[in-house]
């Protein structure tokens, strides 16, 4: 029971300094300049955040054609775009009954006739409209808030392999363009990360997607996209900070990014739902790593120094 109390507490302590990190982001020059830029774009709603995420799992930043015009980027031609349903009300002028402001009943002239009046009235319409990726588009780049991570892990494929046991969904790699890491694909159920990034970085994106694989793993799951983002991220930053991988130039920024309020009340109203996964993550994660190790012939390669995963009892050595 102290032990888990103990890593309560940790995981506490850790959603305080990512709390404290983004509130720092906030006041950098950067932070303005992404501001200026990510201003013209939407926050969609729960049906238009599923009908994106079922069409384009990969999807990043959205925009309309001439939303992407104004930021001196095009969209290429040939390009399918992404339906979602926007408000589209409408008005219309109708003659109604005169109420008595009183008794709410209809009012009547000398002749006992009913009272009228033309009013404008405006009616709730909705219509089809097609939105797209960064990914199908060209040009300027897009301010970036997040610096992508870099650096070799010691013991990279056994975590790999860890996490691979540890999400719920198979994990794939696939090369793209374009600044997105991976992403968790609801209809096919896997998560697909991009190849040739940093060891951290492919680490880093690897538990994220296990967390919306977690967190978001079917329709009933599924959130507005910047609570969906402010929790997984979240995640990820205190699993990785627990092994020893410090992701705070990529998640800070990240997170400031999703959260267009200050006082952060995403991450606050979610607070209890990062812990609980966290620690669900790290417990699992925990297990599988001391596994993997156990397996594994280290006297097959062998460095100077012994390093320890943390969290993990058994000390394994740094692979060359």
């Amino acid at each position: 029971m102290a032990e888990k109390k103990g890593q309560s507490d940790k995981i506490k302590e850790l959603t305080e300094k990512l709390e404290a990190g983004i509130k720092e982001v906030f006041t950098s020059d950067r932070y303005r300049e992404y501001l200026s830029v990510m201003n013209k774009f939407h926050s969609y709603s729960f049906n238009n955040s599923m009908l994106i995420l079922l069409q384009k799992p990969e999807a990043s930043y959205v925009a309309g054609y001439k939303t992407w015009g104004t930021l001196d980027r095009h969209v290429r031609k040939g390009e399918k775009g992404i339906t979602i349903v926007a408000p589209c009300p409408y008005k219309t002028k109708k003659t109604v009954e005169v109420l008595d402001d009183k008794t709410g009943q209809v009012k009547r002239d000398s002749y006992g006739n009913p009272m009228t009046e033309v009013k404008e009235i405006q009616y709730a319409s909705f219509r089809a409209v097609s939105i797209f990726d960064i990914s199908q588009t060209e040009g300027r780049p897009l301010p970036e808030l997040a610096e992508e991570l870099k650096g070799e892990i010691s013991d990279y494929k056994v975590l790999m392999d860890s996490i691979r046991e540890v999400a719920p969904v198979p994990i794939y790699f696939e090369s793209w363009e374009g600044s997105k890491k991976g992403h968790y694909d609801l209809g096919k159920k896997e998560i697909v990360i991009k190849s040739g990034m940093s060891e951290l970085q492919t680490v880093k994106t690897a538990i994220h997607e296990t967390a919306h694989s977690i967190l978001h793993k079917d329709r009933a799951h599924i959130r507005d996209s910047a609570t969906m983002e402010v929790e997984t991220e979240s995640t990820a930053f205190i699993v990785c900070q627990h092994l020893g991988l410090d992701t705070s130039d990529y998640s800070f920024g990240y997170l400031a990014g999703w959260s267009s309020d200050k006082t952060l009340p995403v991450l606050k109203s979610s607070l209890q739902t990062i812990q609980k996964t966290a620690h669900e993550v790290i417990e699992n994660l925990d297990r599988a790593i001391l596994k993997n190790t156990n397996n594994l012939d280290i006297s097959l390669s062998i460095a100077d120094e012994p390093i320890k995963i943390s969290g993990i009892g058994d000390t394994h050595r740094h692979r060359r």
